[in-house]
């Protein structure tokens, strides 16, 4: 069933072409020359007193001035106009300047500029179910302009509704942060998360003709009746990834003051002597405040 629709989609989507206009500035010389004709004639009908040749030839070149006339439309640099006839699509027009076409046809014009869109924050759960508020900035631009006009009803909406359902599906796939830094994270991984909602709404955009250019998160944050939980969390996670990180070092250095001790036969240490050094190294190496060294002055087991 997906694999009909998408055929149909495909078959039915429109397709930008060039159409036929002429330059303006050629058009307005021409109209010029026309409204010099058709007032020669009006001279002309008057000094004959009339007679139907020269009131003929006077309404044929008012109605040439008056095609001529017409069909004039302006397009700036970075815009084009969609040239319909009767409701039929006849091309589109992307040269600048003053241009002209046949009155009975229309001409729509489109901006293909690239254009910036911040949406708004919205709620999403992330891929462990924590509720976040995800703001995502656009750069997106027309690239067909058939499909834009023709395709969908208003593309700019159509960009928008897009927008929030790319960003709600990518802020599902990941995690908000992982203190261990083992998987993809929204928060972590910007360029990697950035680059598939691209990807995503390019996809998503097609339909319309247009293209996404860049695009990125510019608000990530855990939504507000968890934050307050959420950064105790995360505070708990770095303290005992610190604590961790500590242990370990600890027990290296340890392990190589007791294997040094014992390499040069610097001193000779029972196993419930090597126990009680271990400790008080761990005590010194793993606490929070300074130590305060014992002198034994004498023997080592008193």
């Amino acid at each position: 069933m997906e694999g009909i629709m998408s055929d149909s989609v495909s078959l039915n989507a429109s397709k930008e072409r060039g159409a036929r206009t002429y330059s303006g500035y050629l058009m307005f010389a021409v109209a010029l020359v026309l409204l010099g004709i058709f007032i020669w004639s009006i001279f002309r009908a008057i000094e004959m007193q009339g007679g139907i040749g020269n009131i003929g030839a006077c309404v044929g070149w008012f109605v040439a001035f008056t095609i001529a006339s017409s069909g004039f439309y302006m397009l700036q640099p970075n815009q084009a106009a969609s040239i319909t006839m009767f409701g039929s699509y006849q091309g589109t027009d992307r040269k600048e300047g003053l241009r002209w076409v046949w009155p009975w046809m229309t001409s729509t014009k489109i901006s293909v500029r690239a254009n910036n869109l911040i949406s708004e924050k919205i709620k999403v759960n992330d891929l462990r179910g924590n509720p976040i508020e995800i703001a995502a900035q656009v750069v997106w631009r027309v690239t067909d302009t058939a499909q834009a006009l023709f395709d969908v009803d208003d593309y700019k909406a159509f960009v928008l509704a897009q927008i929030e359902a790319a960003v709600r599906t990518i802020g599902s796939r990941y995690p908000y942060d992982d203190i261990e830094h083992k998987e993809v994270t929204l928060r972590g991984n910007h360029d990697e998360v950035g680059a598939e909602l691209r990807t995503v709404l390019m996809e998503r955009l097609a339909v319309a003709g247009i293209t996404v250019d860049e695009c990125g998160f510019t608000h990530l944050a855990y939504a507000q009746e968890i934050a307050g939980a959420m950064l105790r969390r995360q505070q708990a996670e770095a303290v005992i990834a610190a604590r961790k990180k500590l242990v370990e070092g600890a027990v290296t250095m340890v392990e190589m003051a007791l294997h040094q001790l014992s390499e040069k036969d610097v001193v000779h240490l029972d196993d419930e002597r090597k126990a009680a050094m271990v400790s008080n190294l761990m005590v010194v190496l793993c606490g929070e405040r300074d130590t305060q060294p014992v002198v034994n002055t004498g023997s080592l087991y008193q």
